[in-house]
């Protein structure tokens, strides 16, 4: 028995080397787009940040607001009153599912002003990615405030 276990893992240990390597590789991925998508909200670059969401991408701002698709999204952005905001969201984990090529991600998000380094709301949030594209994706966010 214990050399059919042996030989079993021995046979099969490359192939979860692979997958491991695999979503360690998707992980990395999602994680570079979450920084650009960052980098880009910090320079107002709202049509760079529309590159990582998908055309029909849900988002439920900190103050529960649903919002439906990226012209939406823009309309909302344009609309906002006040002194300009950009927000970084900091993931603390992203777990992949090779089979639905669906992730999970989940953090912190600090809201600042323009040219502030002083974070003036924060919270919560939770992120769908898919990669039905061949590239990872955001589908959905919730966003909550708490602070």
């Amino acid at each position: 028995m214990t050399k059919l276990l042996l030989i079993s893992f021995i046979l099969i240990s490359p192939f979860l080397d692979q997958k491991l390597k695999a979503q360690n590789q998707d992980i990395q991925e999602i994680l570079s787009q979450r920084e650009a998508s960052n980098q880009a909200l910090r320079a107002f670059d709202e049509d760079l940040n529309a590159t990582f969401s998908t055309d029909d991408a849900f988002i439920t701002t900190g103050a529960g607001y649903l919002i439906a698709g990226k012209e939406a999204l823009s309309t909302y952005l344009k609309s906002q009153k006040g002194p300009k905001m950009y927000w970084i969201r900091t993931p603390d984990e992203v777990i992949v599912n090779h089979k639905t090529q669906l992730a999970w991600e989940t953090g912190t998000w600090k809201g600042y002003y323009e040219n502030s380094e002083s974070p003036v709301v924060s919270g919560k949030y939770s992120a769908q990615w898919t990669k039905s594209s061949g590239t990872w994706l955001i589908r959905s966010q919730l966003f909550v405030t708490l602070e």
